[in-house]
């Protein structure tokens, strides 16, 4: 583990109000801060981080070099954005604020976030360079935001002064979809001296997806999570193919139902036209049985008239042929007119009124009426029968009496 003073300047310009970095670029930066703050003292516990910012009204030292990771990330809230940034003064500032560091045992190095345009000449930079290396002092440089004429160049020709044994780095990261501190993971600022780096850079990776460990895990470091994660991961392949394979099926089930309900309904087609075909044949059947039944109760009608004309031919020969059957044949014609002669007299004699009011007089016990008294038995029987009270029975009253005086 390496034993190190870190002061990281921020750029705090008004640049940093773009949103070309999500959200913008800086709290995009200040992200990238906090991780960076979080691996350096969680790698060896005595290392110091301290934060300065590099716009404004000047080179302003937010804390100084401190093992408490609270105190540094309270610093970076509430921080203003305006001006412009003043790179040289920055690392200066930084270099004596490590400068006067408790622990002289501490490597010393500087992270500088460059967002805005660098208005500084590439001698200037390259001097203070110089500087930096003579003091045992390693730099890093991330470039993100305003990309003006020259400002990789110059950038790039500060770290190669810096540079000693490979121990300053510079890294270019272009605005994109993917957020500034997970394309800081993989760089050597967060890796340290190049052996792995601390655990916190290394659960920093594995969060945002950048290990080269199936599933961000070195399973070296927890093997039970690593095996856990694979295990669930066949777990969930073995039922994506489940599934799959009982869509498949459900599909070829669908299908052959599919090709059976057309083989059916051909089937039926069949069995309609063959029925209707009987069925045709069988109404033709009865239409002939009609008819035919038809015709032979027209020649049994024939039969009967012919019969009857044949019997009444058959008795009129007989009675020429036999005298007696002929005899007796005329006499009961004679009686039948002499019937019918008696009932037309007798009805002439009962049209004859007088006639049958003599006889009802000659009868014993019988009492011949009036008219006048007739007509008066038919009113006082209509009065009966219209009225209930008791006019009624003075009516009948009235026709005793008269019936008594014979009216």
């Amino acid at each position: 583990m390496v034993l190190e003073a870190t002061m990281i300047c921020i750029d705090n310009s008004e640049w940093m109000r773009n949103g070309d970095y999500s959200p913008n670029r800086f709290q995009a930066q200040a992200d990238a801060v906090n991780l960076i703050c979080g691996s350096k003292t969680q790698s060896n516990p005595e290392n110091t981080v301290g934060v300065l910012t590099m716009a404004g009204k000047g080179v302003r030292v937010l804390v100084t070099p401190t093992s408490d990771l609270g105190k540094i990330l309270a610093c970076m809230h509430g921080l203003e954005t305006g001006g412009e940034m003043n790179l040289a003064a920055g690392i200066q500032v930084a270099q004596l604020a490590l400068k006067h560091r408790q622990n002289k045992k501490q490597q010393q190095r500087i992270i500088v976030f460059a967002g805005g345009p660098v208005k500084y000449d590439k001698k200037v930079l390259e001097m203070i360079g110089r500087k930096l290396k003579k003091n045992s002092v390693a730099l890093d440089v991330v470039n993100f935001g305003e990309e003006d004429d020259g400002k990789a160049e110059k950038l790039e020709a500060l770290v190669a002064a810096v540079n000693n044994n490979d121990s300053s780095h510079v890294v270019h990261v272009p605005p994109g979809p993917s957020a500034l501190s997970d394309v800081l993971i993989s760089t050597p600022i967060f890796t340290g001296d190049g052996e792995g780096g601390s655990s916190f850079a290394a659960a920093a990776a594995a969060a945002g997806g950048v290990s080269g460990f199936e599933f961000g895990v070195d399973p070296n470091l927890d093997p039970e999570l690593a095996l856990a994660l694979r295990v669930s991961m066949e777990e969930e392949r073995a039922r994506q193919e489940a599934a799959a394979k009982k869509a498949g099926e459900e599909a070829a089930k669908q299908e052959s139902g599919e090709h059976s309900a057309s083989q059916d309904a051909t089937i039926s087609e069949n069995v309609i036209t063959g029925t209707t075909e009987p069925e045709n044949k069988t109404k033709d059947q009865m239409d002939d049985e009609n008819a035919l039944l038809q015709q032979a109760l027209a020649m049994s009608m024939d039969d009967s008239s012919s019969a009857v004309a044949t019997r009444d031919t058959e008795m009129s020969e007989a009675a020429t042929d036999d005298p007696d059957l002929q005899l007796a044949l005329q006499l009961s014609v004679q009686e039948g007119t002499k019937d019918q002669s008696n009932e037309s007299d007798m009805n002439k004699l009962l049209a004859d009124q007088s006639f049958v009011s003599s006889i009802l007089a000659s009868l014993p016990g019988v009492v011949r009426l009036s008219p006048s008294r007739i007509r008066m038995k038919m009113k006082h029987q209509k009065k009966r029968k219209r009225s209930d009270d008791a006019s009624a029975d003075i009516h009948c009253q009235d026709e005793d009496e008269c019936c008594q005086r014979g009216l």
